[in-house]
Formats: structure tokens, sequence, C-alpha cells
């Protein structure tokens, strides 16, 4: 197994804020599953916020972590983004996005002042939200003629697998969501019933 089969996302947006010395820091964590999906709330809160002075950002994608940016959006290099990403870090969040939107107040807060603003408006944000563990699950659609039921059903009721949607007639198909980690195994004896296809499609 490459990455483990449980990642924690977050369950819907919340936010969180923070004021330091007139600037005002307004924090959105987001869940999102591509860079398609990243781009889009971001556009959105650029639209909305359009007259703040930056939108810093950092995002995690992939139930392996794999994907994952950082933008400090103007501020001094490392204030903005690495801070918000820490955050991500230490929730141990992925398929997830934090903007901080940031109304500049007239004072400069310097490095450590930025650093410690950010890094608290994305915690609310994270302090608000209510936080899910999800199973990695990996699509399969088997088909099998109508004498094969009785052991394809049981082999469903075994290993206690998700059925997503079936069609029986001469030839039944059913595609099923198995969990990762389970997942050899159980392909492992669908692979012994006779005349039954298996074929894999996706993960989720």
């Amino acid at each position: 197994m490459l990455f483990s089969d449980e990642y924690k996302t977050i369950a819907k947006p919340s936010q969180g804020s923070f004021r330091e010395k007139g600037s005002k820091f307004l924090a959105f964590a987001i869940p999102a599953s591509s860079e398609q999906e990243v781009k889009q709330h971001l556009d959105s809160l650029r639209k909305q916020y359009y007259d703040a002075t930056h939108h810093c950002y950092a995002y995690i994608l992939g139930f392996d972590k794999s994907a994952y940016r950082v933008n400090d959006d103007g501020e001094p290099s490392g204030t903005a983004g690495r801070p918000i990403y820490g955050q991500l870090l230490s929730a141990d969040l992925t398929n997830t996005l934090i903007v901080v939107v940031r109304y500049y107040g007239g004072t400069n807060l310097g490095v450590p002042g930025l650093i410690h603003a950010y890094k608290t408006a994305a915690l609310e944000a994270l302090n608000n939200a209510t936080i899910l563990t999800r199973i990695v699950k990996e699509i399969y659609e088997i088909e099998y003629p109508y004498e094969a039921m009785n052991d394809v059903m049981k082999i469903i009721k075994d290993e206690i697998l998700e059925v997503i949607n079936n069609e029986f007639g001469m030839k039944c198909v059913i595609r099923l969501a198995i969990r990762h980690s389970d997942a050899e195994k159980v392909v492992g004896k669908f692979s012994k019933v006779n005349q039954l296809i298996i074929n894999y499609l996706s993960i989720s």
C-alpha cells in the first residue's frame, strides 16, 4: 500500500478572522478535490473581496497529499502562504484550500507579525470547521452470469461491500466500492468465480 487509505478533510466551508494594528485578515477554509475547484473558489473570493490588499492561500490535494501549493500574493516571501500551509499540515488535512484575505490597516506588521497573523487567521478557520475522516475506495464493475449470483452475493455480504448500482438480466452487472486496503483480497475472491469479469474503474 503506497499510502494510508484514510484521510482527513473538512465537511464544508468555514471562516475565521484576525485583526492586528488596523489590518483585518479574513480566513476561508474550503473543501476542494481538484486544482480546477481551487481556481473557482479563488476567483469567487477575489470577486467578492475585490478591494482587499492580498488574497494569500495554500492548499493540499489528493489522498496521498501529492499536490500542494502556497501563494504569498505580494506579501514578503514566506510570510503568508507557508504559515497557512503549516496549519493544513498540523491538522493533517488534504483536499482543503485555505484563503486568507487581508485588508491593510496602514501599519506594517513586519515578518514575524505577518507570519503570526496569517497563521492565526488560518487556525481560526480550521477551529470552526468540521473535520471528517474519509476512506479511500476503489471502484470496480463486475459482470457475471445469473448462475453465479449466489457466489457473488456471498462475497458482497461477507466483505460488507458498498453496491453503487446493479443490473440483473441474462448478464448481471454490479458496480462496487471496495476499501483500498481490502481491494487486492476482494478482487482475488471475485476472480475465482466462474465466468466473472472484473474491471477497475477509478479511485475515490
